[in-house]
């Protein structure tokens, strides 16, 4: 069912507000905007009967569910929740609270990295979705019948989802860890999107200091035009034009219009003048604050070797433990581990030193070892 009028939305928000917990999933594109475009929200209760709210017909005022996914009451179960919780932070300017990401949960109940919603519905419900229509654009209207089936179901197999979930958890004594693993996803910083940041995703050939400093304003000033006007980043300046004219630094329009894809008309109009101000602005800027990145030595081959030993003492622990690898420690956590005594990282924290970090401390100091026991890998102690 489609609720599409405001007495139909608010009678469905009072009944789901009396559980102690309800599933939420949306629809939404993000091709031609900055902000995704909130196309279909579902949401069911317990008792899996779901219903969806559709924001882009019936003048709807969605005041309604945005108290309900304020109410700290009632628990929101998402799965993969970091896009869901961005689009309802950015229209309500609050994080969803109390809410649990299954996605996060599986991944702590063993069922590996980053598992899928349709691998949990086959594994858990042993049903199978239709993904016919996955990828249609949820912004066209009427939708189908298969398009709501569909978009009901990510609700409905929730339910028991979360349920099964939350079971394994709390017999292991782990609920604690997702909620650890959430904090991240919990933190409004983790959904504003700071223009003075934006130059950290685009990539240069020479990351010499002054190169950075006028590629970082260069890069705040598409960050800003584009939330301005709600388009994607490319759609304003593509990231090879700006490392171009941050590596190039270009004084005069002629200059400019030599950038690769820029456009002499835009080369010699405002918009042009805007972003030779902001190279001149930048090389003049205090030097001190210029950005620096520090290349990377490849590790020595005594700590490569150190790191090989960590990585296989990692697997050994995920699998005894039955826990993601992802969620203990990554790459660079790996190589800080083999190169320094106590490094401030994850790892060496919470639930995640109990299961890895205290005894990579002994395997460090040579009181365990990774050994063969048959064809089975084990620990043994040395002293």
């Amino acid at each position: 069912m489609i609720i599409k009028s405001q007495d139909e939305l608010i009678h469905f928000c009072r009944e789901l507000e009396r559980h102690s917990f309800i599933t939420i999933d949306t629809e939404f594109l993000r091709e031609k905007t900055y902000y995704p475009k909130l196309c279909l929200i579902q949401l069911s209760g317990p008792d899996g009967k779901a219903k969806a709210i559709d924001p882009l017909e019936g003048n709807l005022n969605l005041t309604p569910l945005y108290d309900l996914l304020a109410n700290k009451d009632v628990l929101k179960v998402f799965h993969a929740a970091r896009q869901d919780l961005e689009i309802f932070y950015h229209l309500t300017g609050k994080v969803v609270e109390p809410f649990f990401d299954t996605q996060i949960a599986a991944m702590v109940c063993g069922y590996g990295d980053s598992v899928g919603y349709e691998s949990l519905v086959k594994n858990i419900t042993d049903n199978k979705l239709d993904k016919s229509v996955q990828y249609t654009d949820w912004s066209q209207r009427p939708l189908s019948e298969r398009q709501i089936d569909y978009a009901l179901g990510d609700v409905t197999y929730l339910v028991d989802i979360y349920k099964h979930l939350s079971e394994m958890l709390e017999a292991r004594g782990r609920t604690s860890w997702v909620y650890q693993e959430e904090e991240i996803l919990a933190d409004p910083a983790t959904y504003e999107n700071r223009p003075e940041e934006a130059w950290k995703r685009i990539k240069v050939r020479s990351p010499k200091p002054k190169t950075l400093a006028i590629l970082r304003d260069l890069a705040a000033w598409r960050e800003k035009r584009a939330q301005e006007k709600d388009i994607p980043r490319p759609w304003v300046m593509r990231d090879d034009t700006l490392a171009d004219m941050a590596a190039q630094a270009p004084h005069d329009a002629k200059h400019l219009s030599k950038i690769r894809n820029m456009p002499k008309d835009l080369a010699e109009g405002s918009i042009g003048e805007t972003l030779l101000k902001i190279i001149k602005d930048a090389q003049k800027s205090d030097k001190k604050k210029w950005p620096k990145v520090e290349r990377k030595k490849p590790p020595a081959p005594h700590v490569s070797a150190t790191m090989d030993i960590l990585r296989l003492f990692l697997k050994v622990q995920c699998a005894q433990h039955d826990v993601a690898t992802k969620l203990i420690a990554d790459k660079d956590d790996i190589e800080r581990l083999a190169t320094e005594a106590t490094p401030d990282i994850p790892a060496m924290k919470g639930w995640r030193y109990e299961v890895f970090g205290q005894y990579v401390e002994k395997l460090k100091k040579g009181e365990l070892a990774i050994g063969l026991d048959g064809d089975t890998i084990k620990l043994f102690e040395t002293k």
